[in-house]
């Protein structure tokens, strides 16, 4: 058995926000959903604003599995399919970004 990532990103919201950690769930299609808060991951946006203005998490999610990564690819498909609809309903103010990773931790 072998934990593997089958998505990582981040997930972001202004310093002054509180964001609650109970709008997403814990597990996703059998993905154990983490969020740990990270500092910014670049000085700025694409647009040029400063990401200090921002509180940043790594999102990622995590599955125990023996299958290998590459075999995952459907899971992925269905945890980003339940996952998106959740991500869209946040408040406005809250931006993410998730990719698809597929690698062992």
């Amino acid at each position: 058995m072998q934990a593997v990532r089958l998505f990582q990103g981040y997930l972001w919201h202004p310093r002054g926000m509180a964001f609650d950690r109970g709008l997403l769930p814990e597990e996703v299609e059998g993905a154990r959903l983490l969020l740990d808060e990270v500092p910014p991951p670049t000085p700025f946006f694409e647009d040029g604003t400063p990401t200090a203005t921002q509180r940043f998490y790594q999102l990622t999610l995590v599955v125990k599995t023996e299958e290998p990564p590459e075999a995952l690819h459907p899971w992925a498909e269905r945890v980003e399919k339940a996952l998106r609809p959740l991500l869209e309903g946040l408040p406005p103010q809250v931006g993410w970004l998730l990719l698809e990773d597929l690698r062992p931790l």
